[in-house]
């Protein structure tokens, strides 16, 4: 079918009707289609008869179509012969990833949950030996059903011309700009696959990290970026080199489900964007309103109870409670006005019902403006990128050490630990940590105004590091970090590890 010949009305394999021609460019059209089978819209994909490609791109499709996780848009046929070549997906309705942020930064945790979202389901494709290789913010979407959606899985490659000799070293690259993305607002690429973002910021001919750009931006977010797409910022760092890893060091991002919408739609219908492969129709999703008929049925369900007597009911149902509650107000007041009129020392042998206040505890929760992995006398962070998940509140997520064969680190150096920095000098008082299912070991709880081990002393030291420990001082002690030292490593599944679930440091006032 030569490309004249196609035109809105068109129908393909007696089902697909082309409506809209949403894009085109070199030789292949997008269609917004309806499939007559189904009474639902998809994407088309046609081509012109020279397409230089045409085999390879549904040969992706086909390859595609078999994957499936649901965050990838589905592929529901591709088929090749002599002027009737075309390719149908999955319409996918929402808004994708650069306008969401479009205004700025995302919430982090927010930002990162859509992230790892994509790199799971890309880490399924490339178990299939299938890459993505373009990665924008146009491909991942927020759909209006509350998910994440990955567009133009295999087949906008194709399209484009793009190849990697390393395709999955090429999308965790691309999964970190996404991240990089998310956290700033800037898009750390070439300005033509920003989707109007602006490009991000560059310091002695390379990008900045995310904190760099953005204040707040977490260190362990910070890190994996840098791990996944900024080699010259990795500070001995291991290299994100596949979207398996990159997905597993976002495991512990909270995701609520269904994650929640990062920022309000608009009331008025947005520009249609669309990856090369498939559609995506951007309209702000209207509000379901109940027919006029569901309406009125479930008005004449509920009328009967007027007529029986509810109204009665509910009219002596609320005398009652208003009664009460006079009731209970002239009680108070009785009670107030006797209590001021005894308020001087009470009568020979009469107690006195006012109740003593209690003495306040004298103590405030300072949360760290920073959480780092600690190992002064070894060659790595002891998992710096997992640090702050000591301090979110949470005890689902964890920071914790590598593991060990052996509790004193093989004798390689005298411990590894958790550094809290306070931001400023505060008069530590008590610190709870929560060890989580380790057993054994030895932990010293240390505080100083300087990060140097020897110059932090210690508060308290614990033998048997399992469950929540509370380290007290008899005396607050003044310091700005806080660290968690493990001398001995506890047992974790047959092995030796550190862990901290979650902890909390208060002050004196």
């Amino acid at each position: 079918m030569s490309s004249p010949a196609v035109e809105p009305g068109t129908k393909l394999a007696e089902r697909f009707r082309l409506e809209d021609r949403v894009h085109e460019s070199g030789g292949a059209t997008l269609w917004k289609a309806i499939d007559e089978v189904l009474a639902r819209p998809v994407a088309v994909h046609t081509f012109d008869p020279d397409f230089p490609r045409l085999n390879e791109v549904v040969t992706a499709a086909r390859v595609a179509s078999r994957l499936t996780d649901p965050r990838l848009t589905q592929v529901f046929d591709a088929t090749e012969d002599d002027g009737h070549s075309y390719v149908v997906s999955e319409w996918v309705s929402g808004e994708s990833f650069s306008d969401m942020i479009a205004g700025g930064p995302l919430d982090p945790e927010r930002a990162a949950a859509m992230v790892a979202e994509a790199a799971e389901a890309l880490a399924h494709a490339h178990e299939a030996n299938l890459a993505h290789l373009c990665l924008t913010p146009e491909h991942l979407v927020w759909t209006a059903g509350s998910t994440v959606k990955l567009l133009g899985l295999g087949v906008d490659a194709v399209l484009d011309d793009v190849t990697s000799d390393d395709p999955a070293r090429e999308d965790a690259e691309g999964l970190g700009r996404l991240l990089y993305a998310g956290l700033t607002g800037h898009w750390p690429g070439d300005e033509q696959d920003s989707g109007g973002l602006p490009v991000a910021p560059m310091d002695d001919g390379h990008f900045c990290t995310p904190r760099q750009v953005t204040a707040g931006v977490p260190g362990y977010l910070d890190a994996i970026v840098c791990r996944a797409m900024l080699p010259e910022t990795r500070r001995g760092l291991d290299p994100l080199t596949t979207p398996a890893e990159v997905a597993e060091a976002l495991a512990s991002v909270s995701r609520p489900s269904p994650l929640p919408m990062p920022t309000p739609m608009p009331m008025t219908p947005l520009p249609v964007a669309s990856s090369r492969s498939e559609g995506i129709d951007t309209a702000a999703p209207q509000r379901h309103t109940p027919p006029p008929q569901h309406q009125t049925q479930h008005q004449h369900q509920h009328r009967p109870m007027s007529h029986q007597g509810g109204g009665m009911v509910n009219k002596v149902a609320m005398t009652v409670v208003v009664l009460l509650v006079m009731a209970a107000v002239g009680l108070g007041a009785w009670t107030l006005g006797r209590s001021i009129g005894n308020a001087g020392t009470p009568a020979q042998g009469e107690q006195s019902t006012t109740p003593t206040p209690t003495a306040a505890v004298g103590t405030r929760e300072v949360k760290p403006s920073s959480v780092t992995g600690f190992d002064p006398l070894g060659d790595n962070e002891e998992r710096g990128e997992l640090a702050i998940n000591a301090t979110d509140g949470k005890e689902s997520t964890d920071w914790h050490s590598e593991s060990y064969d052996s509790a004193d680190f093989g004798r390689l150096k005298a411990g590894v630990g958790l550094l809290l920095d306070m931001g400023e000098s505060v008069p530590v008082k008590q610190v709870t940590v929560e060890f989580g299912g380790t057993s054994g070991g030895t932990v010293e709880l240390r505080v100083g105004d300087s990060a140097q081990l020897d110059d932090l002393a210690v508060l308290q030291k614990i033998n048997g590091v399992s469950g929540k420990k509370t380290f007290t001082a008899e005396t607050p002690k003044k310091g700005r970090y806080v660290l968690v030292w493990f001398t001995k490593m506890p047992t974790y599944e047959g092995k030796f590890r550190g862990q901290v679930l979650d902890m909390k440091v208060l002050a004196a006032k």
